[in-house]
């Protein structure tokens, strides 16, 4: 999955920006042949692990959620580097179960997963926490106050 998936970290406020260059390319392929060869240049049941997040920011601290269902927090990991990249992985694990006669099928995907999202704000890294509760994970970083004071109100004069 992270072989095909290049994450760049913008010197900006913006969403993270993700660029796969086999999904790009299948994409083309696909494009030019008019959708009749589907190919599969990306592991969906992977993809499907990976958890959706949302970065929101106020004043004092930025907050990232990410949607984990059906995975407990002891099976997650978190990491913050030093150069604002904020690493979320884990794993689903499926339960064993004995089937006897008939059969079954299941659309559930079970494996490992890693997301990871840059953060260009300054930080105090070392204050962050996180909270899990409903299948949500929510992680707290504080802004440092260099990076509370960036900000500054442009008046506009009337001409």
């Amino acid at each position: 999955m992270s072989d095909s998936l290049i994450t760049r970290k913008e010197h900006s406020h913006n969403t993270p920006m993700h660029y796969g260059y086999r999904k790009d390319f299948g994409d083309l392929v696909n494009g030019f042949l008019n959708g009749w060869l589907d190919l599969p240049f990306e592991n969906t049941s992977l993809k499907n692990l990976e958890p959706k997040i949302e970065v929101t920011e106020n004043d004092n601290d930025v907050t990232v959620c990410a949607e984990v269902p059906g995975i407990s927090e002891k099976d997650m990991d978190l990491e913050i580097s030093s150069d604002g990249y904020l690493v979320i992985s884990g794993e689903k694990k499926q339960e064993k179960k004995e089937h006897g006669k008939g059969s079954y099928f299941s659309e559930i995907s079970y494996g490992s997963f890693k997301r990871t999202v840059p953060l260009p704000w300054d930080l105090k890294f070392d204050e962050a926490k996180a909270d899990f509760e409903n299948g949500m994970l929510k992680v707290f970083i504080p802004k440092s106050q260099d990076e509370k004071g960036r900000k500054k109100k442009i008046a506009i004069n009337k001409k």
